[in-house]
């Protein structure tokens, strides 16, 4: 190699995330398109539930940590699953596992920008903000981005038309809502 060549850097994953944030297309090239790659990115929204309902059993309420950590896998892994079935059968299965590594990874923006998005209310509270404006205004923030940002994964990850990519989004997250909220609403009312 020509020692007049700058070398560039291995592309990693916190780089890619930082450019999808953005709504830099380029970011999917720092991530996997292997098996390998999607279970390494789903390895760490597992390690928190799987704590947590760990936490639950060591305090005496197994039957809690066990329900707590399947209500959450069946929820992290709707959205593989729906998305793999829609994407393949639109013709794009190639492109998915690249995607859904993505998806996984960047799920660690929410809560990160959720942070930022309560320093910046608490500065505003402190500024005169009436405390009421504060739950409603950090809501709309927060869920307009993660809305966005699922938006533009599907679209430019997947490179679905506008019409697929709305019904992607709308049938992960309904089928998502109803694995949660169906097997509360039978024991409410069974």
């Amino acid at each position: 190699m020509s020692s007049s060549r700058q070398r560039r850097p291995p592309p990693t994953v916190l780089t890619g995330m930082l450019l999808l944030a953005r709504g830099r297309p380029e970011g999917f090239g720092h991530f996997g398109d292997s098996a390998q790659a999607f279970l390494t990115s789903l390895a760490p929204l597992v390690a928190f539930p799987l704590v947590g309902g760990l936490l639950l059993v060591l305090k005496g309420a197994p039957v809690d940590g066990f329900t707590s950590f399947l209500e959450a896998m069946c929820i992290l892994l709707a959205q593989p699953v729906i998305s793999e079935a829609l994407v393949v059968r639109w013709g794009r299965g190639d492109l998915w596992l690249r995607y859904a590594t993505a998806f996984n990874w960047c799920q660690w923006l929410i809560p990160l920008l959720g942070s930022v998005l309560l320093m910046l209310v608490g500065l505003l509270l402190t500024f005169g903000m009436p405390p009421n404006w504060a739950a409603p205004l950090l809501l709309l923030c927060l869920g307009g981005y993660a809305i966005w940002l699922q938006w533009f994964l599907v679209r430019n990850g997947l490179l679905l038309s506008r019409v697929r990519t709305a019904a992607l989004i709308l049938l992960v997250n309904l089928g998502t809502a109803l694995l949660l909220l169906g097997p509360r609403a039978l024991i409410a009312f069974g």
